[in-house]
């Protein structure tokens, strides 16, 4: 065993008293306090499981920091026939990570086979991937050649090539499968950044520096920069925050309402003392938090008849004040969703849209006459069920709702509790967000067509409506993108105008990271891509 390889060893596994320490500048180390489930790209279905995927892993496609689709392993592309076809050059200069499923070769280019193979393997119901629903427009995979490949869709699908940037559809090769069998999700092999070193479950995941990596930065240097990525599992959020100041984890994400008001004051900023230590990035993120009604009478839930009554669920939606909300118990982090569904960071959203709700306490009460339930007057309680992390939020619009006579009880329910409820119309009323999972507002609308109920689907709130569905439809197979805009702001105003749910926010990006660590950026999507990041 050479030196350097000892002392990374020894670095990686926490030694407190190794003789020999490895620099930790070229490791960047952080937190994930959910933990990992696997590294199978077929399986990335959380914000976890993305981000080391994606430090792993290629696909055809990416996401760059504007969510613009740019090449990534496909080095060049064409849409034909009115956008069914997709033919896709394929680089030559691709290896997968050295791996023992290889045998003495080590390793081997990539090859369209390995699209091929990977797609249909996504997509075999035996394997039950999660992911497997965003290949379900694809009508066939036909290799031409080395290096080209065609997927032809059953219909056009404007969305598709932002489908295929997702970790799903991430190419993986047969020999790693073969050799390894279930355990691959233990054992990944890839073409990206990082290769698979070590994994101690509920203590470290360790990831190298793969040195025959195909991209290259702008001076001709090979990236990635870091020699490796240590990702630890300390599931108590304010022990990792504690890690994080002393220096032991480079990088915290999102708002935790353990540690929020000693990193942010009052209007969002980064607090004095801490403005010569860390940055705080931030931005747009593609993700609506949002209350949910269940429209479905046949559920037999003792609240839901009263509740199918439109001015009721429009009478709620005006009772409370989204930007006070926001400010006082977010630290101004997010921006009130008064415009509808679609967040801020998608073409289709639209600030100066007069079909959203904003606080109006007058339009609640007349609502509620309207109604025929003046001031609230024999009303059933709704029940209002949410997990713990969101639990402030949702006493306050139970406190706003009260004023007006609308009886609302909070419950409290485990997250994979609260889940079940959802998808088998068991909650009436719940607490629920939608992160994108590509950059298309159809992504979004999709949680209202009636094909997509739960649990075939994310319409968890049950809606139906026949115009909405014609309308999603039709935007599905149009290619213009200034027309397709304009059916997906006809849809969000029909939902808004229905009201099966309550908009509450649309969230932002929220990175905190040493000075000494560049080149961590981000997008709407919230993706972490370690690739050209240095300390």
């Amino acid at each position: 065993m050479n030196l350097l390889k000892f002392v990374f060893i020894f670095f990686i596994l926490g030694a407190c008293q190794s003789r020999i320490e490895r620099d930790p500048q070229t490791v960047f180390r952080y937190n994930e306090s959910a933990g990992i489930s696997s590294l199978d790209p077929a399986f990335a279905r959380n914000q976890a499981n993305i981000w080391a995927c994606h430090q792993i892993y290629n696909g055809l496609v990416r996401m760059d920091d504007q969510l613009q689709v740019q090449p990534d392993l496909a080095e060049s592309w064409e849409v034909l026939d009115s956008g069914k076809l997709y033919r896709f050059k394929i680089r030559e200069d691709v290896r997968f990570h050295e791996d023992p499923c290889f045998g003495k070769k080590g390793s081997r280019i990539l090859n369209a086979s390995d699209f091929a193979y990977s797609f249909e393997r996504l997509r075999n119901a035996e394997l039950a991937a999660p992911g497997a629903w965003v290949l379900q427009k694809l009508k066939s995979i036909r290799i031409l050649n080395d290096y080209q490949l065609e997927l032809e869709l059953k219909e056009p699908f404007a969305p598709f090539l932002g489908i295929l940037s997702m970790k799903y559809c991430a190419v993986v090769p047969k020999e790693a499968l073969d050799y390894y069998g279930s355990e691959f999700s233990q054992n990944p092999v890839g073409t990206g950044p990082f290769y698979f070193k070590l994994w101690l479950e509920n203590e470290k995941l360790v990831l190298r520096k793969n040195p025959h990596y195909f991209q290259f930065d702008d001076q001709g240097e090979r990236l990635p920069y870091l020699e490796a990525v240590a990702v630890s599992f300390i599931s108590d959020k304010q022990s990792a925050f504690l890690e994080f100041l002393k220096g032991n984890i480079d990088f915290l994400s999102g708002l935790d309402a353990s540690y929020k008001d000693e990193l942010l004051d009052a209007e969002g900023a980064l607090r004095e003392k801490y403005q010569s230590k860390f940055k705080l990035y931030r931005q747009a993120y593609l993700n609506t938090e949002y209350l949910a009604f269940l429209n479905d009478p046949k559920a037999g839930l003792p609240e839901t008849e009263i509740w199918q009554k439109r001015e009721i669920r429009q009478a709620l939606n005006h009772c409370f004040d989204r930007a006070k909300m926001i400010r006082f118990l977010r630290n101004n982090i997010g921006t009130p969703a008064e415009q509808g569904m679609i967040p801020r960071g998608l073409p289709a959203y639209d600030s100066l849209a007069n079909y959203g709700y904003s606080y109006a306490p007058e339009k609640t009460d007349s609502l509620l006459i309207a109604a025929g339930y003046p001031s609230g007057e024999g009303l059933p309680t709704l029940r209002l069920q949410t997990n713990s992390s969101y639990l402030d939020l949702c006493e306050y619009l139970q406190a706003e709702a009260n004023k007006h006579g609308i009886p609302v009880k909070v419950e409290l329910a485990p997250p994979s509790t609260l889940r079940q409820a959802m998808a088998t119309a068991k909650s009436p009323f719940f607490r629920a967000s939608w992160i994108a999972d590509y950059p298309d507002s159809e992504n979004y609308l999709s949680l209202f067509y009636s094909a997509n109920k739960a649990p075939n689907g994310p319409n968890y709130s049950r809606f139906e409506n026949e115009q909405f569905d014609q309308w999603y439809e039709l935007a599905s197979r149009t290619a213009n993108d200034s027309v397709r805009i304009g059916l997906y702001r006809k849809m969000d105003s029909l939902v808004m105008q229905e009201a099966p749910i309550i908009p509450l926010f649309y969230d932002q990006v929220l990175r905190f990271y040493p000075k000494s660590v560049r080149g961590l950026g981000g997008n709407a999507l919230n993706l972490l891509d370690l690739s050209q990041v240095q300390k």
